[in-house]
């Protein structure tokens, strides 16, 4: 169920404790564009790592590449994009609001009772699946849909819209310089498949990763970082011999699951999502959906994308993209099973999971704090290390552990406050663990861990901190 005030009290939260901003906020920011501050960089590089890690390290059979965002512009013929990349829009005459006909439709399913809602969505997926525009037209029509700012429902026809940015390479502007900024990253791992494949040895099947910038002129743009126009994906292609797809596909449906399911998250959060209407490369496709705080929505897609797009190239490019297969002594394209999370969605998703507001309030006092209860392996920081008083040799004692565990994981140095604010500060931006040194740690050689989700507190000794917070925060 949609919780637009959660929505809304996550988006403060991340401005006010370093996570994520507006982008060139100064100048009253640019639509759907955002900037990672101090600490949501460092949350943003850990889902990364522990992603690339996933897909590289603990496989044996899938590398990673970092392909140019540049690329030929034959490429984007070749993978449809310069003629198919479009989404379905729609304008309001009276307020020349342009409107993603699926956004708008879905926002006003949900003004509906639930049965009415489905009915109609089910409706609208059946259009879009036929590419009937005109019957999208009618079904906006005849539920006297309104435009958000003049009220009205005075659209124009349903028509599809081009997403990608243009921009010209070298000092002419002309057709033959244009160039695209790339609006996925799967197409440089098709284009340097045979690259991979030869000069890494690689035997089918196989999978080359990467993570990167893409970008998409989104007319709609909504739902803080959730839909943006530039934005980082993680996709994996897996190749594979052809007529084993489906049996490979069931099996990257499994294994993405487990992935999601390894942050912690409970599985009543996540659901699968078959697509009704299949993209022109595709014999099957689903999305992994969560329940982000305006309901489920698509956080990873994965796709049996066929022989399309390496039979696409080679015809295009004239080179051939073959595979020599010596168990059954036969040449073949590949077929390929694709898995494509979008970074930016699943920070906001580890966000939206984490984020809580806590009454913590008593017969003798009124007290809340908001804590961010992210996983452990991905939190910005991993511990605090706190010296009580900012005097008798503590802050020295402090020092030294932050020298021992700094080349292990992040650490946060803070003196000032009392530790209860201290402690607050660090419940705000995630920290699992918060070490206090105090003059019993003079005493004995023992500190105050307290922990983040529990609220609880137990003296260890001070060596043992560090390996302590490395068993508790490492990935694998």
């Amino acid at each position: 169920m949609a919780n637009e005030n959660k929505l809304q009290n996550i988006i403060g939260h991340c401005k006010e404790y370093g996570f994520i901003f507006q982008s060139s906020e100064i100048y009253d920011g640019l639509g759907a564009v955002y900037d990672y501050g101090q600490y949501g960089a460092e949350l943003k590089r850990n889902i990364r790592e522990y992603w690339w890690r996933s897909m590289t390290q603990m496989h044996d059979n899938i590398v990673g590449i970092d392909a140019a965002i540049f690329m030929h512009q034959m490429v984007w013929k070749a993978s449809g994009h310069v003629d198919n990349f479009s989404d379905p829009m729609i304008d309001n005459k009276d307020s020349k609001k342009r409107y993603r006909v699926d956004h708008l439709i879905e926002g006003f399913a949900e003004t509906l009772e639930k049965e009415k809602g489905d009915a109609l969505l089910q409706q609208m997926d059946a259009l879009l699946a036929a590419n009937d525009f005109a019957g999208l037209k009618q079904l906006i029509d005849d539920n006297k849909m309104k435009c958000a700012i003049s009220g009205t429902c005075n659209w124009t026809d349903v028509r599809q819209f081009n997403l990608m940015f243009s921009t010209e390479m070298g000092s002419v502007a002309d057709d033959a310089n244009v160039v695209y900024l790339r609006p996925e990253t799967a197409q440089g791992i098709f284009v340097n498949f045979l690259n991979v494949q030869k000069s890494g040895r690689m035997k089918i099947p196989f999978g080359i990763a990467q993570t990167g910038k893409a970008f998409r002129n989104e007319i709609v743009a909504r739902g803080f970082i959730f839909r943006m126009r530039e934005f980082e994906q993680m996709e994996m292609q897996f190749f594979v011999r052809p007529g084993t797809q489906k049996e490979w596909y069931e099996k990257w449906k499994e294994t993405r699951m487990k992935w999601h399911l390894s942050l912690g998250i409970s599985p009543d959060h996540y659901r699968f999502h078959d697509h009704v209407k299949l993209a022109h490369y595709a014999d099957a496709a689903c999305d992994i959906e969560y329940d982000f705080p305006m309901g489920f929505k698509e956080v990873e897609g994965i796709h049996s994308r066929t022989d399309f797009d390496l039979k696409q190239h080679q015809q295009f490019s004239g080179k051939k993209l073959t595979y020599f297969d010596t168990e059954i002594n036969q040449h073949y394209i590949p077929y390929v099973i694709e898995t494509s999370i979008g970074l930016d969605r699943a920070v906001m998703m580890i966000l939206s999971e984490a984020y809580e507001e806590q009454d913590l309030s008593t017969a003798e006092k009124q007290e809340s704090r908001v804590v961010l209860k992210l996983p452990a392996m991905l939190a910005p920081f991993k511990l605090a290390v706190l010296p009580l008083l900012k005097k008798d040799g503590l802050p020295e004692i402090a020092r030294e552990l932050m020298d021992q565990c700094r080349p292990h994981f992040r650490c946060f140095y803070e003196e000032k406050d009392t530790i209860g604010k201290r402690y607050r500060r660090m419940d705000a931006i995630g920290t699992p663990f918060c070490v206090t040194i105090d003059h019993q740690t003079k005493e004995d050689g023992t500190v105050t861990i307290r922990y983040r989700d529990e609220m609880t507190q137990e003296r260890i000794p001070l060596s043992s901190v560090k390996d302590m917070v490395i068993e508790k925060t490492k990935m694998f």
